[in-house]
């Protein structure tokens, strides 16, 4: 078991030790928010034809040379062609066809001028200035080609690419997508009351299962909770059937290092594989990573801001390595801060932060067991090791949630 460790090194072992989840075949609207483990090639053009952008008349445009309002050029007007109807009379030169938005250009025009810029009679219309070829013109295949990759392997199909896979002809057809993981939220502590419950001397509530399960279903994963007693063998008992129901399991408490952190004793008892425990950053310094029956034990802090701030910057890699997703490092970006932090940091922080208008706004209060006030949070900040206090305008990297 490694300990003390970098939070690049954390994240690289439970990368290392967490397996994509075996692929499933899924179609439609089943496909939703799943990381395909397929490429897909489009089976057609999109748009199948060459189509009018807007409502006007398809034309040749050199029929158009010297069109103006004072001296309007009379096109012949052969046919009216709306969305869904397809052309029976290819255009002579002098001809036209009246045409809708979506419909397909006829053979023998090159361009389509709105109808705004003509006088809309008929059977003869005059246009009223001069066109380019393939001006106002949708090419066939300009969305993609028949062939073409539309998705590779790892794209999390949300709702736009649900629409393309609709527009390629493809919602019908079964594709191969990892499973959204099954999650275990499980919490430790005799001190903690269930929400609902009345508080004895001594207790506070439980508010690590409700956040971190309202926080996965953000995620567009549904949770599982449960509430395990201060007793190693029954921790163990429940660690090992857990693994058998759940693709993982992120626990929050018992990992630090007072006579009640009973994780140090239930992972052995559960025959578990121990990681690493210790991570070089605040909050949430203990957590530990795992492996039981092969399945990954994430197990943080039970400070509700340090399980909250170790979910992101541990926990969605963990999912997003389940899911088979690529792109798995959180996004992180620079920006200045807006507000001072008073602080030295003699090792490496982590503190809550408001992302707007280019700047970051810190909160009052960071402490690990004060959660109000990252409501409205959008960012960590990440601040290094051996920094000074940070004056406004301090230029800082932060994680976005």
């Amino acid at each position: 078991m490694e300990t003390g460790i970098t939070l690049e090194r954390a994240l690289e072992l439970i990368r290392l030790h967490t397996a994509p989840l075996p692929p499933v075949e899924l179609a439609g609207n089943w496909l939703q928010d799943h990381v395909l483990a397929q490429d897909v090639i489009a089976p057609m053009d999109q748009p199948p034809f060459d189509r009018s952008p807007l409502d006007g008349y398809a034309l040749r445009a050199e029929d158009s040379l010297g069109a103006s309002p004072d001296h309007p050029v009379l096109l012949e007007v052969r046919e009216t062609l709306c969305a869904g109807d397809w052309p029976q009379i290819p255009l002579n030169p002098g001809q036209c066809a009246r045409i809708m938005t979506g419909a397909p250009i006829p053979p023998g025009a090159d361009c389509v001028i709105r109808q705004e810029d003509t006088d809309r009679a008929h059977p003869r219309v005059g246009i009223f200035r001069a066109l380019a070829p393939h001006e106002n013109y949708c090419f066939a295949g300009e969305d993609f080609q028949n062939g073409s990759l539309l998705f590779p392997a790892g794209t999390r199909m949300d709702s736009v690419a649900l629409g393309v896979l609709a527009s390629a002809g493809l919602w019908e057809t079964p594709l191969s997508a990892h499973p959204r993981p099954k999650v275990l939220l499980a919490g430790t502590g005799d001190e903690l009351a269930q929400p609902g419950d009345t508080l004895r001397p001594g207790q506070i509530y439980n508010s690590n299962l409700p956040q971190l399960a309202a926080r996965c279903r953000q995620l567009g994963l549904e949770a599982a909770t449960a509430w395990w007693p201060d007793d190693p063998r029954a921790v163990a008992e429940a660690l090992s059937e857990s693994a058998g129901l759940f693709d993982c399991v992120i626990t929050t408490g018992g990992v630090s290092v007072g006579d009640k952190d009973i994780f140090h004793q239930a992972l052995p008892l559960a025959d578990a594989q121990r990681l690493f425990w210790r991570v070089q950053l605040k909050p949430g310094t203990p957590l530990m990573f795992s492996l039981i029956q092969g399945k990954p034990v994430l197990s943080l802090s039970g400070n509700p801001f340090a399980a909250a701030a170790t979910f992101e910057l541990l926990g969605r890699s963990l999912l997003s390595a389940l899911e088979g997703q690529p792109h798995w490092q959180p996004v992180r970006l620079s920006a200045p801060l807006a507000t001072p932090f008073p602080k030295a940091s003699g090792g490496r922080r982590f503190v809550r932060g408001v992302l707007r208008d280019g700047s970051i706004s810190l909160p009052d209060g960071h402490s690990s067991g004060q959660l109000r006030s990252q409501v409205g949070c959008n960012c960590l900040v990440d601040i290094p090791a051996g920094s000074p206090a940070l004056e406004a305008g301090t230029m800082v990297k932060a994680v976005l949630l």
